[in-house]
This record gives structure tokens, C-alpha cells and sequence, in this order.
């Protein structure tokens, strides 16, 4: 059973910033997709952020420049730093896996989500 633990949301001032972490268990696929979406209150789920296991990854034009994904293999964790942060950051982040689909805009409908992480940007 693929489990996926996010850590590190929280409150900050605009132009803060803050790193999101999310330690996977149970994956067993040779080949993964990991990535993060977010969704704001009323609105629909948007995909930020996604790294392959060859280590490419892909942004949302959003937060090109500001965020960026990365891994710990040796700890099964993806990390997502976000700088620069706006207030229409602002939303419940989500941690996401699956074997395939290693773009951005598809971390909303992978498989595996976690249980998400607040991120309040105040202006």
C-alpha cells in the first residue's frame, strides 16, 4: 500500500518561503511520477509541480522561477521549496505518485495523494 505524508505547510508573508516535504512508503514501481497540486478554496484542483524518476521534472507557468521540486532518494521524500510566495498561493497542497503521466498538470488524477498540507500566503 502506497502511503504519501506531507509536512511543512504553515503561514508566511508575501514573498516568504516554505519547503513542503513528502516521505512515500510502499512504492514498489521501478519507474515513479511524483508531484504536488493545490487546491484553493472554490476552486478546481491545480497541478504545480512534478519530478520523473529519470529526474525530470515539469512546473505550472504559475510558479515557474519561485518553486522547485526535488527528491531524497536515500529518505523517499520530494521536496517542493516554494520562494517568492503570493497570496494567490494560498491553498491545500497535495503530494501525489504514480507510475506514469510525469507532467505537472496530471499530479491532480495520479493514483496515490496524500492527505495534503495547509499554505497561507498573507498580503
Amino acid at each position: 500500500q502506497v502511503q504519501l505524508v506531507e509536512s511543512g505547510g504553515g503561514s508566511v508573508q508575501s514573498g516568504g518561503s516554505l519547503r513542503l516535504s513528502c516521505a512515500a512508503s510502499g512504492y514498489t514501481y521501478s519507474r515513479y511520477c511524483m508531484g504536488w497540486f493545490r487546491q484553493a478554496p472554490g476552486k478546481a484542483r491545480e497541478g504545480v509541480a512534478a519530478i520523473r524518476s529519470d529526474g525530470r521534472t515539469s512546473y505550472a507557468d504559475s510558479v515557474k522561477g519561485r518553486f522547485t521540486i526535488s527528491e531524497d532518494n536515500a529518505k523517499n521524500t520530494v521536496l517542493l521549496q516554494m520562494n517568492s510566495l503570493k497570496p494567490e498561493d494560498t491553498a491545500m497542497y497535495y503530494c501525489a505518485a504514480d507510475p506514469y503521466g510525469c507532467n505537472h498538470s496530471n499530479t491532480p488524477y495520479y493514483n496515490w495523494l496524500g492527505q495534503g498540507t495547509q499554505v497561507i500566503v498573507s498580503s
